[in-house]
């Protein structure tokens, strides 16, 4: 039977005005998610681009922190909400000038809080320079030293713990800090308000071991010390990844070993903080007079262009925008 229809018949669309249409029709669906997200991740990569630039405001828990906390800018005219006592366990305190990455990080950390109001006691290795080092400890703003017996830049734990249990008996410490294994494990995961910064990982190690393999010419043998590394780092990394958890906190010096120990080594975030190595920019200047006497010293011409030496024994990926370099 025919069926007439009262409505108009639609046009007949050609297959390319069709195929037009569909392709238009995906290319409005996916780019305009794909735009957004990059402006999403714009935005965020924007906001955590520099480990050092300041932030204008922030208010939270510092648990919650997804940046490093050099970022932060506290009114020095306020002061802390609590005041916390603070034991410190370094195996070495820097005097002066004198370099070291590990205590040059502790000492710019604790002397800020310090000054902050917060009372912090060291405890390490005895120095040479006694007199030195009582007239920082004297002032009001820097932390206090306690120096074990024994021979100049030798760390001995025990003779710094019997220190840290006589004045922990005089008044608990809030927080007890210990600089990289200072103090060895065994002791360190029997204390509850422990936090630990951590100046060097075994999975950094490794990895360095494997971009150092991997940057071989095809023709240079392999170095039998790589396979000696790999050999020992693999059972540091396991075993660290079994006892890291005894830790409180984590407090690491880059945002690669945070990283690492978020996810690698699976410590919840709110237990890994990031304050990145340096050094205070108000202490350290630059002494272009000093340079250029170097430069002259050395044999490099007045006109040389700036050159950049890496010093670190590892590679990371912080170190491929120079933060561990230093310029002649």
């Amino acid at each position: 039977m025919a069926f007439n229809s009262k409505f108009p018949k639609k046009p007949t669309v050609s297959p390319s005005h069709c195929n037009l249409c569909t392709t238009l029709f995906f290319v409005v669906l996916f780019t305009v998610p794909t735009l957004f997200l990059l402006h999403t991740s714009t935005i965020s990569v924007c906001s955590l681009s520099a480990s050092t630039t300041r932030l204008n405001s922030w208010f939270g828990d510092l648990r919650d922190a997804q940046f490093s906390w050099n970022r932060l800018a506290f009114d020095e005219d306020k002061p802390p909400p609590v005041v916390l006592k603070i034991a410190v366990f370094s195996r070495k305190w820097p005097i002066g000038t004198i370099p070291g990455g590990m205590e040059r990080h502790a000492h710019t950390l604790h002397t800020a809080l310090a000054r902050r109001g917060h009372r912090v006691h060291v405890f390490t290795s005895p120095v040479s320079n006694y007199g030195v080092v009582q007239n920082l400890s004297s002032e009001t703003s820097a932390p206090y030293i306690h120096f074990h017996e024994g021979e100049p830049g030798r760390w001995r734990y025990n003779k710094a713990w019997e220190q840290y249990e006589e004045e922990n008996h005089r008044e608990p410490f809030d927080v007890v800090h210990s600089e990289s294994v200072a103090l060895p494990h065994w002791l360190a995961k029997q204390l509850s308000n422990l936090a630990v910064s951590w100046h060097g990982i075994a999975l950094e190690s490794l990895q360095s071991d494997i971009f150092q393999d991997l940057a071989r010419r095809p023709n240079e043998p392999m170095s039998p010390a790589f396979n000696k590394n790999i050999q020992g780092d693999v059972p540091k990394v396991l075993n660290e990844i079994r006892f890291f958890k005894d830790y409180v906190h984590h407090v690491a010096i880059s945002d690669s070993c945070g990283e690492m120990l978020r996810d690698m080594y699976q410590i919840p975030s709110r237990r890994v903080h990031v304050i990145v190595n340096g050094v205070d920019e108000d202490d350290f200047r630059e002494d272009f007079k000093l340079g250029k006497e170097f430069k002259a010293r050395i044999g490099i011409p007045r006109n040389a262009s700036l050159s950049n030496i890496q010093t670190s024994t590892w590679w990371s990926p912080e170190q491929d925008h120079g933060n561990n370099g230093t310029e002649i």
